[in-house]
């Protein structure tokens, strides 16, 4: 007989349903049986105390790299799945910047058959705009979406072509997905190694202007009105770019954002003494884009928090600054920044962060979970939102070590994540 599982005691949060209740829910068969009030455990049934914690759908993250295939001494499908559920995410979306780009079947059938084996959080995987990501021609999304991927993307480059944004935008909506840009006037950014301002002026290190990501945004932004498609921007790190955002909501055209947990809690400042685990791509900006982001998570302006986790290798970073590579990790950090920097303060609440990091990402990319509903998949993070702990990288499950968060005390923690009824995660187990 199969086992069930009950989590007993906790606070059932779940904003799709309007849900926030203190109650049981039990599991069977890997879907949601039953929840609310006093739930007899009966039989063959194993239960999970989750007395002070919230019971939530579980997150999901749809912006992460996990670099393989081609870089499995920075991480793995495994490892980056393992690290996800040690942060809470039942799911992650990896992006195709692998090597070789995953921009066809077979490529993404690989993805999905190593996260099959690594028997942690789930791996979408993420197909590529264009072949190889060289900007030219467009990859096969269809045998892609047949094969598993849910959405398509150039990550780490930017779609400079603006012929090829849109011919991908209208090709995509034969599939219903997302395509999601990497925001990045080429021309602009180039040789930048940080935001452009006074910060990078004393620091002596050439800039990144906000307008090379705001331009990028705007364009794409009018092609999904002239086309019907849906675009997702990734990494949102200005107030300019909220600006326009709110601009194209208002006029019903179909875009959506993310923002990430370190845009959300950095600044620029971060770069002082030439930090390279504070050099990511977009750059952190000021306090005044820091707050706007924040704002924009608050009223919906932003849909989601996306981690955008980028493991490095540690002698890649042990360079210069300019000569480092951009990215941080972020899949075991994320949900105890928003809560420290943004729940705390009174920026969101839980119902919010839940909704973002859950909700909303599952309904935007179609993905299943996202929802405590009885007879739903049970994919359930269950976290201490008052658990304090300090960032210890070389604790984490990630292979990644490039935060800049090593030694900061951080508040709320993941507990329990449980993914198809099964608990792939326990905190110190």
């Amino acid at each position: 007989m199969t086992r069930r599982l009950l989590l007993q005691g906790g606070r059932l949060l779940d904003p799709s349903r309007r849900l926030d209740e203190r109650g049981d829910l039990l599991i069977a068969e890997g879907k949601i049986a039953r929840l609310g009030g006093t739930i007899d455990a009966g039989e063959s049934t194993d239960v999970l105390d989750c007395a002070g914690c919230y019971v939530s759908p579980g997150f999901i993250d749809v912006h992460c790299h996990l670099r393989e295939p081609g870089r499995e001494d920075v991480e793995t499908i495994a490892t980056g799945a393992r690290a996800a559920a040690a942060g809470g995410f039942t799911a992650v979306c990896a992006m195709p910047n692998t090597e070789p780009v995953t921009d066809n079947q077979a490529a993404v059938g690989f993805i999905i058959r190593q996260a099959l084996r690594a028997n942690a959080a789930r791996v979408y995987p993420i197909g590529a705009i264009s072949v190889a990501q060289r900007g030219e021609a467009l990859a096969e999304f269809g045998e892609m979406m047949g094969a598993g991927a849910v959405a398509v993307s150039d990550d780490g480059r930017p779609v400079a072509s603006a012929h090829l944004m849109r011919t991908a935008l209208e090709y995509a909506q034969a599939f219903d997905i997302p395509v999601i840009d990497h925001c990045e006037e080429p021309t602009l950014a180039k040789g930048g190694a940080m935001n452009e301002g006074v910060v990078s002026a004393r620091l002596g290190l050439p800039g990144i202007p906000t307008e090379a990501e705001e331009i990028m945004v705007i364009r794409d932004i009018l092609l999904a009105r002239r086309t019907g498609g849906h675009v997702h921007l990734a990494h949102m790190s200005t107030k300019g770019s909220v600006e326009l955002i709110r601009w194209g909501k208002e006029r019903g055209i179909r875009v959506t954002a993310e923002v990430t947990p370190h845009h959300l809690t950095l600044t620029e400042d971060a770069c002082e003494g030439y930090d390279t685990h504070a050099k990511m791509n977009p750059p952190l900006r000021t306090a005044a884009d820091v707050a706007a982001l924040g704002e924009a998570l608050r009223d919906g302006t932003i849909d989601l928090v996306a981690t955008d986790h980028a493991p490095h290798h540690y002698d890649a970073k042990e360079r210069e600054f300019a000569d480092a590579p951009f990215g941080i990790i972020g899949l075991e950090t994320a949900l105890a920044l928003v809560v420290t920097e943004l729940v705390t303060p009174g920026v969101i609440d839980f119902a919010t962060l839940v909704d973002r990091m859950s909700c909303r990402p599952a309904a935007l990319f179609h993905l299943q979970g996202g929802t405590l509903a009885q007879g739903s998949v049970a994919d359930v993070t269950v976290f201490d939102p008052a658990r304090t702990w300090t960032v210890d990288p070389s604790s984490f499950l990630s292979k990644g070590r490039n935060t800049p968060y090593a030694g900061r005390t951080l508040t709320g923690r993941a507990v329990y994540t449980i993914v198809g009824g099964h608990v792939v995660y326990r905190l110190g187990g």
